[in-house]
């Protein structure tokens, strides 16, 4: 029997529609929805254990996959089963981790699995604009304790016009790429890449997509009420007591408020705070501490939060003393790694990042290979966060979800300033040294400078600032703060990265973690965001103005040239024999790739010495050479024969033809050795193609004068006879006597 199934369609305006259906699939799952647009359909399912777990957080996993059957394909690799998930899962991922989150309460600690995949792909639709949708759809019809209906939209904006949920081919023609997560009421989280907009065009393209949201949280809502909304579950909360509360309160506020205005550095700070909670548990036994230390050391935390924030609030000052729109001190520097194609170190507080540049072919390109999306990467960005920028010792377990995020928004900061006739496979990899807040920022200031050292020819510097967000929603007051700390970033209400050009924003993240943020503060963020991004972008033009005219001496330079598509063959040679020996002799590296288009051979000569790139041209010039009939040519003497001469092309080394014997003087000639020698070197004319040997024919004689009373001879075979009769002029076969039988 077919169960009973409901759905809802959300009108996108356009012609496209997306339809929430629930009744059908993983009827096990405590919610689970089939969301299709096109051809595309994700399957979301949530599930939440009843016991709540020991940890003091909510132990939730998001969990997105693209499944290679989907796209009707296998698995690449060996083993063909889907492995560990790409970086493109990943940062989907986070995408909707980012806006869930928030939204369970902050003492609900229940495992909790959102798990996501792709099982039918339309190359018109991107499935990760609809994750978001899905995942919330899914808990509307569970009985998890979760605040409200949310979704995710992209926004793209082709010729001035906003679109939502744009196609990857529209991607390209458009100017804007950001998806947005929010509530009916408050938008939530921003990400996105921006070809240099301005602050009012984004807030418009926020805007824009808000109201899309509105829809499709309405429809979440209808399903849930159509399916039979469930009671929340009943779960066993944190224990609280009022009365510790305040006494850990009168406690610490006042010293945490004393140690927060005095303006100290990270680590003196932290140890500071660490006294006063130290101090604190000090006055309670070790038998109460193990009944209530936990409570405790939350409530100190609660203090210290409202301390720092009305510090900020009261009197404008921040934890290391700064002011609210007040910069760290920065200090750059350029080409400090002497082996590496390009580097750079950016320094600003207690924030560090070094980067390096190198340079490849295209060999080198970052593969991608998702089911939703297939191609590579000629410019990619990989950030490493290692637990000594920390001060911490921890164990290491591979690239993390946040490092693959944090690369993600420096490579999309960056990639559009790469110019579209850079020559290189370009990777940066950012390594942070020192970390307190912002180092994701740090990577794009220093992968700036580093390109810039390495050569690269970026259209124009980008640099990256955080800002932040203190609010009371009481007494309506707050502050915007540039440049935040890691700190601020636990202790307020927004984490906001701004990347951009002199001219526009180039990509940006953003978390918001109250309801309800005006968009009067929002655009305040932006423009404290744009001055703060300016001051900073004069620092890094203060240390290198301008991309280095070339690249290092010991970097590889790289010389493309275009061949026609008949030639390929003839480059790589039999086997690949004639490349790799190319690649031996001149200690270069040569890529060639087939434009689809025009079938021209475009060929990619890396190398470090000049000489030996000119050398390969030389020789792929040398291949290709066709010499026209009636010309004239230098050519060489490289082999002796008894029946002529080969001689090589002096333009075009590697080149041979066969310089017959008949064709070396109009005297008679017995020997080749009489006329020519190795090495020597002479004129020749071409003649294309001989009609009767099929084989090119070139000629010295044709070039000298003819001496007076020359009799025409029949010509030499390659025996040495000649043609059409022997020396006496008769006929062999006529002459020859009958033979004996």
């Amino acid at each position: 029997m077919i169960p009973k199934t409901f759905k809802e369609v959300i009108d996108l305006g356009d012609g496209r529609e997306i339809s929430i259906e629930t009744g059908k699939l993983a009827k096990q799952a405590h919610g689970s929805v089939v969301v299709q647009s096109g051809k595309c359909m994700l399957l979301c399912t949530v599930v939440s254990n009843y016991k709540q777990s020991d940890v003091d957080f909510l132990p939730l996993t998001v969990d997105y996959r693209e499944k290679f059957a989907a796209a009707g394909r296998y698995p690449g690799g060996f083993f063909k089963r889907e492995a560990r998930p790409s970086d493109g899962e990943v940062l989907t991922m986070r995408l909707v981790d980012r806006v869930l989150r928030p939204l369970f309460p902050k003492d609900y600690h229940a495992e909790t699995q959102v798990m996501i995949q792709l099982m039918s792909h339309d190359e018109d639709v991107m499935p990760d604009a609809m994750a978001g949708l899905a995942a919330s759809a899914a808990i509307q019809l569970s009985d998890f304790p979760f605040e409200c209906a949310i979704s995710e939209v992209r926004v793209g904006r082709i010729n001035g016009e906003l679109i939502i949920n744009p196609t990857r081919a529209q991607l390209k023609d458009s100017d804007i790429d950001m998806v947005i997560g929010a509530s009916a009421d408050s938008v939530m989280m921003v990400e996105g890449e921006m070809d240099e907009i301005s602050e009012e065009e984004m807030v418009e393209a926020i805007k824009f997509a808000h109201e899309a949201i509105k829809v499709q949280c309405a429809a979440q809502i209808k399903l849930a009420e159509a399916f039979g909304k469930k009671e929340v579950r009943e779960y066993e909360p944190e224990q609280e007591d009022e009365d510790l509360a305040k006494k850990v309160y009168d406690l610490t506020y006042d010293k945490v408020y004393a140690i927060a205005q005095a303006g100290s550095a990270k680590h003196e700070r932290s140890a500071a705070f660490d006294a006063i909670k130290e101090e604190v548990k000090a006055t309670f036994s070790e038998e109460e501490l193990e009944e209530i230390g936990g409570m405790v050391s939350k409530y100190f935390y609660k203090a210290e939060k409202e301390a720092v924030r009305n510090l900020t609030l009261e009197e404008g000052l921040r934890l290391d003393g700064r002011k609210t729109d007040e910069i760290r001190p920065i200090w750059c520097e350029i080409d400090y790694l002497p082996s590496v194609h390009g580097s750079s170190i950016f320094t600003r507080g207690e924030t560090q990042a070094l980067a390096t540049v190198t340079l490849g072919t295209s060999r080198e390109a970052n593969q991608i290979d998702m089911p939703s999306y297939e191609g590579e990467e000629t410019f990619y960005l990989h950030y490493n966060f290692p637990p000594f920028s920390t001060g911490e010792a921890r164990p290491i377990r591979g690239t993390s979800r946040r490092e693959v995020g944090h690369g993600n928004l420096a490579q999309r900061a960056l990639k559009g300033m790469i110019p579209e006739d850079c020559p290189y496979t370009v990777r940066v990899v950012s390594e942070v040294l020192e970390s307190n807040g912002s180092s994701s920022m740090a990577t794009v200031c220093s992968g700036t400078m580093a390109l810039m050292d390495a050569g690269v020819q970026l259209k124009k510097p980008v640099s990256g600032i955080a800002m932040g967000l203190i609010s009371d929603a009481e007494t309506g007051k707050y502050a915007v703060l540039s440049d935040i700390l890691g700190d601020e970033d636990h202790l307020g209400d927004m984490d906001f990265k701004v990347t951009g050009t002199a001219d526009g924003i180039t990509a940006c993240q953003m978390d918001i973690k109250v309801k309800g943020l005006s968009y009067e503060i929002l655009v305040k963020a932006l423009m404290q965001a744009k001055d703060g991004r300016l001051h900073i972008l004069e620092k890094l033009t203060d240390t290198i103005a301008a991309p280095n005219a070339d690249v290092k001496s010991y970097a590889p330079k790289i010389v493309t040239k275009i061949i026609p598509g008949e030639y390929i063959g003839a480059v790589i040679g039999s086997g690949g024999k004639v490349i790799q020996e190319l690649q031996k002799e001149t200690n270069t590296t040569i890529v060639i790739n087939e434009d689809p288009d025009t079938e021209e051979g475009i060929v990619e000569i890396l190398g470090t010495g000049q000489g030996g790139i000119d050398a390969v041209i030389a020789k792929i010039d040398a291949l290709m050479f066709k010499p026209e009939v009636g010309s004239v040519y230098e050519v060489k003497v490289i082999k002796m024969l008894d029946f002529g001469a080969v001689v090589e092309y002096m333009e075009a080394p590697g080149n041979e033809v066969l310089l017959h014997v008949s064709e070396l003087a109009w005297e008679r000639t017995e020997k080749v050795s009489d006329v020519v020698n190795m090495g020597d070197v002479f004129d020749v004319k071409y003649f294309g193609l001989d009609p009767r040997t099929r084989k090119e024919k070139v000629s010295r004689k044709a070039l000298l004068p003819k001496p007076e009373g020359y009799v025409e001879r029949p010509p030499r075979n390659d025996r040495g006879d000649r043609r059409g009769g022997d020396r006496r002029g008769g006929n062999r076969d006529r002459d020859r006597k009958p033979r004996r039988d």
